[in-house]
């Protein structure tokens, strides 16, 4: 008896992926939580395990095609060896099509119905006008649109392509290479528009003196890895000044839901990486309930799995504030973008040493620039400058994170 291969549950508000690759040939034996296919969604990629061992009898879904949670990919079939493909079946569950690029903002985006309904049309193509709403004036929630999307509510017609880009010469053509963006390429290009679409978005700078820190790593670098088995960098130092900025200035630790802010009493902060495949954002949860070892332990933890393409969607919600580190590439200034619906991020760049005056004398200082991004909607300047000097006073003198000033 044929066991089925089906899509599984891909996480909150992710309703579909588009197939990697399959490990295995139709006729190869497979065993029991076996890799057998990897699927792209929008946020990670995820390794689907055989559900059972055998040999796979059928790939109904394959390379390329966008499937949607709980379809049918293929069947494993009775038997330890390789045997001969069976005869193609009628596909008991046709695969969706490819989705087109969603519309930069849906209506709700800005409207009265809040991010993460637009983030959900954005991934399903389902229009909240087309859904009934129970919240507060007849907003739509996000548990409106799981439930419609479960219901069936057809997707709203794809947008109009965009402009076609002017052909290239003979001579040049010869020399491209097309490739089909992946599905967290596509989501990472869209969200990025989005937010800029979306949100009141303006950047603030500030420099920081890096001596204390450098100082005070420098001379505990060994104890700390020979007693914690992670190496001290810089980034949980700046988690902890974010931390501490982020409760002096609640604002830049919230988002905007329709008409109503929602202030975050918690701190889980999104360390942004760098993949081969883009940029993705693991979370460190309930942070400011960890020591600088812990959080070094689970940033350390989050590369080694970003590296191995291991990454899960639960590592990867539930983000309230992102730390971007461009220094690690050498940029020295950079504006960067927020990661809806957050209302906050900030930037790291690389250190440099530059000629500061400090009490009328030039010294050589190890500098680095700050950027905080930040929705006007929701944070005022004054707020987003007090935020950076506060994250600039703390790595100054990081005293102040023991004795919690």
């Amino acid at each position: 008896m044929a066991t089925e291969i089906r899509v599984p549950t891909l996480g909150e508000s992710v309703t579909e992926a588009t197939i990697g690759k399959w490990f295995k040939k139709p006729g190869e034996a497979v065993k029991a939580d076996e890799p057998l296919v990897e699927l792209e969604t929008d946020k990670v990629t995820v390794e689907v395990p055989a559900p059972s061992s055998g040999v796979l009898a059928e790939i109904v879904a394959k390379d390329g095609e966008t499937v949607g949670v709980g379809a049918l990919l293929g069947s494993i079939g009775e038997g330890a060896g390789a045997a001969a493909a069976p005869a193609a079946a009628p596909k008991a569950e046709a695969p969706k099509p490819a989705a087109a690029p969603a519309p930069a903002a849906a209506p709700a985006a800005s409207g009265a119905n809040g991010p993460a309904v637009a983030r959900i049309a954005a991934e399903s193509g389902v229009s909240p006008d087309a859904v009934t709403g129970s919240g507060k004036d007849g907003r739509v929630t996000k548990g409106d649109m799981l439930a419609a999307i479960a219901a069936g509510v057809p997707a709203a017609p794809a947008p109009a392509p965009a402009a076609a880009r002017a052909p290239s010469s003979a001579d040049d053509a010869a020399r491209e290479e097309r490739v089909k963006m992946t599905k967290l390429r596509q989501t990472i290009a869209r969200r990025l528009k989005d937010a800029q679409n979306t949100a009141a978005m303006l950047t603030t700078f500030n420099d920081v003196d890096m001596s204390a820190v450098m100082a005070l790593r420098g001379q505990f670098k060994d104890a700390f890895e020979k007693k914690h088995g992670v190496k001290l960098g810089f980034m949980g130092f700046f988690t902890k000044a974010v931390i501490a900025a982020l409760k002096d200035i609640p604002a830049v630790n919230a988002e905007i839901d329709g008409q109503d802010l929602v202030y975050k009493n918690y701190y889980n902060i999104g360390i942004a990486v760098g993949t081969e495949k883009g940029l993705v954002v693991p979370v460190v949860r309930d942070a400011d309930l960890m020591s600088v070892a812990e959080i070094e332990k689970q940033i350390a933890g989050y590369g080694r799995k970003a590296r191995d393409g291991k990454l899960g969607i639960e590592d990867m919600q539930g983000g309230t504030f992102t730390i971007t580190n461009g220094g690690i590439y050498g940029s020295l200034m950079s504006t960067p973008i927020l990661n809806a619906p957050q209302s906050g991020i900030l930037g790291m760049h690389r250190i440099e040493e530059r000629p500061v005056a400090i009490k009328g004398q030039v010294v050589i200082r190890p500098m680095m620039y700050l950027a905080l991004s930040y929705d006007h909607r929701i944070v005022d300047g004054r707020e987003a400058v007090t935020f950076l000097v506060r994250v600039k006073e703390t790595l100054e003198d990081p005293a102040r994170l023991v004795l919690d000033l």
